[in-house]
């Protein structure tokens, strides 16, 4: 899925929509926050169009991005990465699923203190209606004892915005979108923007919180496989 949580039909429909999602800035900003990102080597699996990839590079991360399905090139250069990244971002991926091999692989990517950032939306704002299709399953995700934070996950949640410049932009873009329920609730909307909340679920490479993570800094990881899921089609 990668640089938004819905899938757009044409690029210049994800450009005009990219513009408008969290404009502030706060998704990156709680990536550097958790990583931190900053001066790291840090891998994105699942990138789409690089969009979240670049934002990352343009703060000082060095990144390298993974687009799905791999190449064979790619996939090679995939299975170098293992053991090496400080930070693993998978942003919307439909692989990322609790529980599931692909996180399991994405987290051998990461060197001993490395850190794991999954984002997926919280399901609990302005603009779930609109996305029904995920809302439950959302919502379920971040429970306390759902399969995120029962595996040893913590999540932080950013509260953005979906902002327009006017409501003729709202009506258009979200009628586009989502057809006749993206335009009734650009109708309604009291303000040119929309709440939009964002899970970003996070661990150590060993599991657990960052203080278990620094506490476990010193143990050496050679238990590292190669990849398998995380180099093949989804």
């Amino acid at each position: 899925m990668a640089d938004l949580s819905i899938a757009l039909p044409t690029a210049k429909l994800e450009e005009e929509f990219l513009r408008i999602v969290d404009p502030e800035g706060k998704i990156p900003a709680a990536l550097e926050a958790l990583g931190p990102v900053i001066d790291r080597d840090v891998v994105v699996l699942d990138s789409g169009n690089g969009y979240r990839a670049r934002q990352l590079a343009d703060m000082g991360a060095r990144v390298t991005a993974f687009r799905f399905p791999l190449s064979d090139e790619d996939a090679a250069t995939l299975t170098e990465w293992v053991g090496r990244a400080d930070v693993v971002v998978i942003p919307w991926s439909e692989m990322a699923t609790p529980g599931s091999q692909f996180i399991t692989e994405a987290s051998t990517l990461l060197r001993t203190s490395g850190r794991l950032l999954i984002i997926h939306d919280y399901g609990r704002d302005d603009v779930w209606g609109l996305m029904p299709e995920g809302h439950d399953r959302q919502v379920a995700w971040s429970q306390r004892r759902g399969p995120f934070l029962g595996a040893g996950f913590r999540v932080r949640v950013i509260h953005c915005w979906w902002a327009f410049e006017s409501e003729d932009e709202a009506r258009e873009l979200l009628g586009a979108i989502f057809g006749d329920s993206g335009v009734e609730v650009a109708e309604k909307m009291k303000r040119l923007r929309l709440a939009y909340s964002i899970a970003i679920y996070h661990r150590s490479a060993s599991g657990g919180s960052i203080e278990e993570r620094e506490a476990r800094e010193s143990e050496a990881d050679s238990s590292a496989g190669p990849i398998r899921s995380v180099t093949h089609d989804a």
